[in-house]
């Protein structure tokens, strides 16, 4: 069967109805650590979340199949993308957990990571999931599904897949300055420890643009003060991490993690203000 319509692969043990989408311009609870980390190939890899009960017991290593009926996805067109989630015995998973406030999460990427999508699909039963999305140009894309069958563990599947057309192919760069203005909101970011397999910090620090008032109101988004995603520049290693006070408001919010390699890596935050939510991305390099 033709692959950009139906995927499968084994998972790796990991984390992520509104939606948000960060398309640049030609530009755990409680935890301290990373939520998780793996190298996206379908390889088994320990989660940093609490495992539910049978975890790896109840379920083997989970699969899911990416499917979009309506055909090969084209650019700036709505398409329905649907998952299908069965165990490794082949049978489907009925029941699922809510993890940060939803059954599924939903992680879309354009090759060059210039796309960013955060997206919650609707469970419509016997294993299935739904969500419309659209991409905004041609070209691979990769697919996480994050979930956790009921009594197992916090899984990850990714999977890649190709849209209509030529991708953009922009340059994955660090930053020459960790600091962006977004809505108003002057967002910095101090990293601590960045070098591979070393306990790094990362601290978000807002103010207002304008005034340049610290920003002490953020809101909750999906029950924490943020979310970070973390990806290597070839989008294998992901990781998902939770803040060290999920409780806080700003006007900084701390994060800790860990780079399993040398390399680039693109990490996204996402904060809610004023209603409002707020996605910023930074590219930095890990050096040994």
């Amino acid at each position: 069967m033709n692959r950009l319509l139906f995927a499968s692969l084994g998972a790796s043990l990991l984390l992520l109805n509104a939606s948000c989408s960060f398309l640049e311009p030609a530009g755990g609870h409680g935890h301290g650590h990373d939520a998780a980390s793996r190298r996206a190939s379908g390889a088994p890899a320990e989660s940093g979340h609490a495992h539910h009960g049978g975890g790896e017991a109840a379920y083997g290593a989970p699969k899911a199949s990416f499917a979009f009926p309506d055909g090969v996805p084209a650019p700036g067109k709505s398409t329905t993308l649907t998952i299908g989630l069965r165990d490794e015995a082949g049978a489907v998973i009925e029941k699922f957990d809510v993890n940060h406030e939803k059954l599924m999460h939903l992680i879309v990427v354009s090759e060059d990571l210039s796309h960013f999508e955060h997206l919650h699909p609707e469970y419509e039963g016997n294993g299935t999931f739904r969500v419309d999305l659209t991409f905004p140009a041609g070209g691979r894309y990769k697919l996480f599904a994050d979930f956790a069958p009921s009594g197992g563990a916090q899984t990850t599947i990714g999977e890649w897949i190709d849209v209509e057309g030529e991708g953009a192919g922009r340059p994955i760069v660090p930053d020459a300055e960790l600091a962006k203005t977004i809505d108003g909101m002057r967002i910095e970011l101090d990293v601590e420890g960045l070098s591979p397999n070393a306990d790094t910090m990362l601290t978000f620090s807002f103010k207002d643009a304008a005034s340049g008032r610290p920003v002490d109101d953020l809101e909750p988004y999906l029950g924490a003060v943020g979310h970070v995603v973390i990806l290597s520049k070839d989008a294998e290693t992901y990781l998902h991490v939770h803040p060290a006070d999920e409780a806080s408001t700003g006007p900084k919010a701390m994060f800790h993690t860990s780079f399993p390699s040398s390399g680039t890596y693109k990490i996204w935050g996402q904060f809610q203000h004023q209603g409002r939510l707020i996605t910023v991305p930074f590219v930095v390099n890990v050096t040994k």
